[in-house]
């Protein structure tokens, strides 16, 4: 077990020192798994519209424990690589998700989400992201829906409250190999969205799986390939996450 981890880890640091936070963005699902510890990496790069937009890529680090049967947290070390900058460290986070409802005792499973950053650049202040999760299933397909709000505080420009999305449908074609779709969305201001064309709206094609590597220990995958839909969207993202649950 070690050993498994230390490698784990050890590839996610070369990973983090030459990779960034919009491309490796997620799916939070809204079960909690008592006991579990793990450790997670994540990983995204973007092909961008805009000339003037250098960021290449962003990853991150984690290190997580389910604390409480309904509670689960985690700690972030994020990374990214701009144009102008190279590689560098960006920020930390502390993420915790709150499992509502029992799995499978109603028709949609609930969760909430909630992170606070700090990054690198004190001048943009705390970021607060906080936000309900919904699962259900019909079969063997898993349906997800996410709704995040987003607010800096303390940072030297103050800007409104931003709504984002999350989607995935997910088909459980066997536990090693799943596959599915995700979509993310930002919205703008919370209660004045942007216009249409210059909202960031990516879909695309996802694969997700789970590989046993002893007892009570797993490597769990998931990826997607993203396309912008909308003109402040990136053209195409490449996104990654790889757990190693113990």
């Amino acid at each position: 077990m070690k050993i498994t981890a230390a490698l784990v880890a050890a590839t996610a640091f070369i990973y983090l020192q030459q990779a960034a936070a919009g491309p490796s963005e997620y799916v939070y699902e809204p079960k909690v798994e008592y006991g579990e510890k793990e450790i997670d990496f994540k990983f995204g790069q973007a092909n961008n519209r805009a000339p003037d937009d250098n960021l290449k890529a962003a990853s991150s680090l984690g290190f997580g424990y389910g604390a409480r049967q309904h509670w689960f947290t985690e700690f972030y070390f994020k990374g990214e690589n701009t144009a102008g900058e190279g590689a560098h460290y960006d920020a930390v986070e502390w993420e915790n998700k709150f499992q509502l409802t029992e799995t499978g005792e109603y028709p949609v499973d609930v969760g909430l989400i909630s992170e606070i950053e700090r990054p690198k650049n004190h001048s943009e202040g705390w970021e607060v992201r906080v936000g309900p999760l919904f699962q259900s299933d019909f079969g063997r397909l898993q349906a997800n829906a996410n709704f995040l709000f987003t607010h800096n505080y303390d940072a030297e420009t103050q800007d409104p409250t931003q709504f984002s999305y999350q989607v995935q449908l997910k088909y459980r074609w066997k536990p090693v190999f799943e596959y599915g779709l995700q979509g993310f969305g930002d919205m703008g201001a919370w209660n004045r969205w942007n216009d249409s064309r210059q909202q960031s709206q990516r879909f695309g094609p996802a694969l997700f799986g789970k590989v046993g590597v002893g007892v009570h220990k797993a490597i769990r995958y998931n990826a997607a390939f993203l396309f912008g839909t909308t003109e402040g969207a990136p053209k195409q993202i490449f996104r990654m996450q790889v757990e190693y649950e113990f």
